[in-house]
């Protein structure tokens, strides 16, 4: 251990070295999509599937992440995520083709799925609840390097180097953390962790996977079709009997018990459109500026990386303001920043300002910060430290199907307008036309991307600053306080 340095510090520090690299690897391949679309001659419903296995390949095993960790131990099952992680992203450095790049990515989502749910929960039980935002805003400063450094990086490989360095860059970050955690982390496990629920993992998992190849299939093809109907009834039947197997189990993979917690399923909820605008936004931003504003991949990310900007420069301040102003006013805030940046680019045309998508894009980084620190501090107010391992599960299993169908639902969608949008064409039209057609496609899925940020506002409008008490630092009485605080513990239908 380092001399000097509190232990949640160290926990921290290692917390950092997977979460950055996860952030990287998401944001250097937004950039890099068009690009390998050229590279391999495929199209965005295949180009999706890069982006998408790897949510899916999360989502699926985030469930056991809680589990796993409390079986095995948090410090080996961190060091596990982390080695299969940086053994894949040196296989995705190698691949020959778009399947086996696929391939590898799904690979990548498994170590990534275990990597944030229990690098969270080290965290939180490192910190104390009253500095959880402090914690979250600290961290944050870091891990906002990553998308800020992620699109150019990504960007000026692809243009001057080689796509595949976006990928090999990642294994010496992999390696470093992985030879810092098992130097200062001490190991934590659960004396009894329970039987692993095959029922639950096998359910839930292929839901999820059933629901995406629908929406993909939806869009290459007819929505009536049984390529597309059946996929998508087998989902939801699925789903259906994930819930009932979890309710009815004593030691579930996902506690859904645990949403009757008012605040923790309220923060759930809003993580839904909260991930899903974002990372439906992250997609198709690139796609537009390189295959209709004709920047190359550097350019592109010299533009979105002002999202991270936004983020970065928002940080620091957003623990100080969730102290004094709680999470209701920080999520409407945040929620109607993010919906007033979707807004702002459904105007962007051929001639405009790139600063149509700069601006934009900034105060979308604004808005996810004053919702993500507002979101990590508040949702686990109410939880019992013993049940933080599988609440963390919970909470990022939901952020990483939300990403997943943002991502699976803006590719179907803008694949299907683009489809429809040019069928109507006559062949012999000009080229400015189709551009005029394919640019509507996109103000198309911009505005479902809009929608969804719509409604993640109204869903803040239902949280109670009250129940988050016990994670801020009340400027009321205490005796006043330490009522709401108390109040605040008791789990609400």
């Amino acid at each position: 251990m380092l001399r000097g340095v509190p232990y949640k510090w160290l926990v921290a520090i290692a917390f950092v070295f997977g979460l950055f690299m996860e952030v990287l690897d998401m944001t250097v391949l937004n950039t890099a999509l068009p690009a390998l679309g050229r590279q391999f001659g495929a199209g965005t419903e295949s180009l999706q599937w890069l982006v998408t296995g790897y949510l899916v390949s999360m989502a699926v095993f985030i469930p056991a992440s809680g589990w796993v960790a409390d079986r095995f131990g948090s410090k080996r099952t961190f060091l596990f995520a982390l080695a299969v992680f940086t053994a894949a992203s040196l296989w995705a450095g190698v691949a020959g083709s778009l399947t086996e790049l696929v391939a590898a990515r799904i690979v990548q989502g498994v170590g990534g799925g275990l990597l944030t749910p229990v690098g969270t929960a080290m965290l939180f039980r490192a910190f104390p609840p009253e500095e959880r935002a402090q914690a979250s805003a600290i961290l944050s400063i870091p891990t906002g390097i990553a998308p800020a450094l992620g699109p150019v990086l990504g960007g000026w490989l692809v243009d001057n180097v080689d796509w595949r360095w976006i990928f090999l860059m990642k294994v010496p970050i992999g390696v470093a953390g992985i030879v810092f955690t098992a130097a200062v982390i001490r190991e934590e496990r659960t004396e009894h962790p329970g039987r692993f629920d095959v029922v639950g993992f096998l359910a839930g998992g292929g839901a999820l996977a059933l629901l995406l190849v629908g929406l993909d299939q939806g869009a290459v093809g007819e929505w009536r079709s049984a390529s597309v109907f059946l996929p998508l009834i087998g989902g939801v039947l699925l789903a259906a009997l994930f819930v009932i197997a979890e309710l009815r189990i004593s030691e579930p993979m996902i506690d859904l018990r645990l949403l009757r917690i008012r605040l923790f399923r309220t923060g759930n909820l809003l993580m839904l459109p909260a991930s899903g605008a974002l990372m439906g936004t992250l997609f198709l931003t690139p796609l537009l500026l390189q295959s209709l504003l004709g920047l190359d991949a550097t350019g592109s990310g010299l533009v979105t990386m002002f999202q991270a900007l936004g983020m970065t420069a928002t940080m620091p301040f957003a623990g100080w303001l969730y102290q004094r102003l709680g999470p209701r006013l920080m999520l409407t805030t945040g929620f109607i920043a993010i919906a007033a940046s979707v807004a702002a680019l459904l105007p962007v045309g051929m001639d405009s300002s790139l600063w149509g998508v700069r601006v934009p894009m900034l105060t979308m980084g604004v808005g996810m910060a004053l919702t993500v620190i507002a979101l990590q501090a508040a949702t686990f107010a109410q939880v019992d430290p013993a049940a933080m391992t599988r609440a963390s599960s919970v909470f990022a299993t939901t952020r990483q199907v939300a990403a997943a169908v943002g991502v699976a639902l803006v590719a179907s969608i803008l694949t299907l307008r683009t489809e429809q949008r040019l069928g109507g064409l006559a062949p012999a039209v000009t080229e400015a036309v189709r551009q005029d057609a394919m640019l509507s496609a996109f103000r198309d899925t911009f505005v479902v991307a809009l929608v969804v940020a719509v409604l993640g506002l109204l869903i803040a409008l239902r949280v109670r600053d009250a129940d988050a008490a016990a994670s801020m630092r009340s400027a009321k009485p205490a005796g006043e306080a330490a009522e709401i605080a108390a109040g605040a513990q008791q789990p609400q239908a």
